[in-house]
């Protein structure tokens, strides 16, 4: 009998399924009394005198960030409890889903307390945030944490689960989603279908460096990709920020280029919805929903990164134009686009942000000879590692002429803020499309592991193959749940910018342990390019830098939070 077979036989810790969601809940409990005494230490770090200062959160960064961390592994706690506890009460937590539950409270309780990786090389620990010695011995010494951490993620429980992922493989069961609505469930299984028989090609698009063939792009429009969030009356099917997650989740699964499609129409939706004219929602709204027009987002310039305020693309207003002058750079889906969201400065005697506006600039579309066939614009492509099918620019506009009309709202000044209030929207879906590369990376390798023979026998029986696979299904299903969460606050109309920021901090990191563990799952083969979990470690990379860098989510994040405390507004999403 293998070690996976036999490990399948043993009671992981003996903890019943009562037992066990009792447990998690004490624990959270206790990891929610530790960040308190965090949220209380880093306040005192960074706001002194009552009020959160630049200088003293440039200064204590780590301290921020770590709590930014923190907070967000007991807000991630909190939503996979929550999940077991749907589950439990509709008779679906198996022991699939138990494992899930255990291993992952167990793995994340010990690093509260014994250091959480923001990356490679930086790991935080409550010493770091000044938490008080007593604060973090209470929390090691709840008798929850302990068990829980004693018993939580052994590599019985990890070879338990990875037998049960691999009897199950062949049906995609990772554990069950907990969707609300039974319609999801048609959705997710509509959009397997359709990153499936796409798969084998993008790899060979990646290789090759190509556009998606715009049959592909337009099979998208066609099931509604694009207007997904898109009110019915402008003609999109209006099913919410959550279906979006879905969708996104499984075409990334596929290839991030076919879940990333519809990211530049999510932002430029959004930002008409929420910030245009009656008269610019008509016009643009539907053709968007329906894929006429494919939007671009050209907000980045060269040496700003997330320093938007600081932008220098000027629009001068002449008659009834403006004629824009600057540089933008990471422009994805640039050449192939119809339409730029473009934030410019209006305003040259307000260098902040309330200097910025933002247009509607419509572009004829280009190709690979001619990216840029407008007068007044020059461009060409970035070379990428991974990310591919959309391709990235740089652009040059030199008196690029955009009609006074295709002013955002029509009011000059307002670009920054109504940039600001799609941010939410699209680090929720950049959460959704890391869990689809972390899942790729997961499938990938998991069905190398069983396949490949070593030593006589399946490397999935190998207990540090099998113990990466098993904490890969874990980690991913816990991001998954926070990104729904997320979403869900969304379809609420709640503001959920720090949960968002959550989400996307953590599917990220998720997205690269697992991509990099599949490397390692494959050995010397993961490293050659013809094998696509070479693509996913290069697709998987760019997650934690675009939609706000990892650093920007835990500063928005530490900020956000303590300034909610100190004001008295609450808002943690943890709590």
């Amino acid at each position: 009998m293998s070690q996976a077979a036999e490990a399948q036989r043993q009671d992981a810790q003996g903890l019943e399924v009562g037992d066990l969601l009792e447990t998690c809940r004490g624990a959270l409990e206790a990891a929610q009394r530790l960040e308190q005494a965090a949220e209380a230490a880093v306040a005192r770090l960074i706001a002194p005198e009552g009020k959160v200062e630049g200088k003293a959160v440039m200064r204590e960064q780590f301290a921020a960030h770590g709590y930014a961390w923190l907070t967000t592994y007991v807000a991630t706690l909190k939503e996979t409890l929550a999940w077991a506890d749907k589950l439990e009460a509709r008779g679906q937590l198996r022991a699939q889903e138990r494992l899930i539950l255990q291993i992952g409270f167990g793995e994340y309780l010990a690093q509260l307390a014994g250091g959480i990786p923001m990356s490679q090389g930086e790991i935080v620990r409550p010493e770091d945030m000044d938490v008080a010695v007593d604060a973090i011995d209470a929390f090691q010494n709840d008798g929850s944490v302990k068990t829980l951490v004693r018993e939580g993620n052994s590599n019985a429980a990890r070879m338990q689960l990875c037998a049960l992922l691999v009897e199950r493989f062949d049906q995609r069961d990772f554990g069950e989603a907990g969707f609300d609505d039974d319609t999801l469930e048609m959705v997710r299984d509509q959009f397997r279908k359709v990153a499936d028989s796409h798969a084998a090609d993008a790899h060979d698009w990646h290789l090759k460096d190509d556009l998606i063939p715009i049959e592909v792009v337009d099979q998208l429009a066609e099931l509604g990709v694009f207007g997904l969030t898109v009110p019915e009356e402008y003609g999109g099917l209006a099913m919410g920020k959550t279906a979006m997650c879905v969708v996104t989740e499984e075409l990334s699964r596929g290839w991030i280029g076919l879940g990333s499609l519809g990211t530049r129409s999510e932002i430029a939706a959004e930002l008409i919805r929420l910030g245009s004219t009656q008269a610019q929602k008509e016009h643009y709204l539907p053709k968007i929903a329906s894929g006429e027009i494919l939007p671009t987002a050209v907000f980045t310039e060269p040496n700003t990164g997330s320093d938007l305020g600081s932008l220098k693309t000027r629009a001068v207003r002449e008659g009834d134009s403006y004629k824009v002058i600057g540089n933008k750079t990471w422009i994805t889906h640039g050449a192939r686009s119809d339409l730029m969201t473009l934030l410019a400065r209006t305003d040259p005697n307000e260098s902040g942000w309330r200097g910025l506006s933002m247009f509607l600039a419509e572009k004829p579309r280009g190709d690979d000879a001619t990216p840029f066939p407008a007068e007044g614009m020059t461009g060409g492509e970035i070379e990428v590692l991974g990310y591919r099918g959309m391709k990235e620019y740089e652009i040059s506009f030199d008196a690029f002429e955009v009609p006074a009309s295709q002013l955002l709202g029509g009011v000059e000044g307002t670009g920054f803020k109504q940039l600001m209030a799609t941010f939410e929207s699209a680090r929720v879906q950049t959460a959704a499309r890391a869990v689809g590369v972390a899942q790729n990376a997961l499938e990938l390798a998991m069905g190398y592991a069983i396949d490949r023979q070593q030593f006589g026998r399946s490397i999935v029986d190998f207990p540090r193959v099998g113990g990466k696979l098993a904490m890969m299904a874990v980690e991913i299903m816990m991001a998954r749940q926070l990104t729904l969460a997320a979403a869900r606050e969304k379809d609420e109309d709640r503001r959920c910018d720090i949960e968002a920021g959550m989400a996307k901090l953590l599917g990220a990191r998720v997205a690269w342990s697992a991509a990099d563990n599949g490397v390692q799952v494959h050995g010397g083969n993961g490293y050659a390019v013809e094998y696509p979990i070479s693509r996913v470690l290069c697709d998987a990379r760019i997650l934690n830098v675009f939609e706000g860098a990892a650093e920007i989510q835990a500063q928005v994040i530490a900020r956000g939070l303590i300034a909610n405390r100190l004001s008295g507004t609450g808002g943690n999403a943890a709590g």
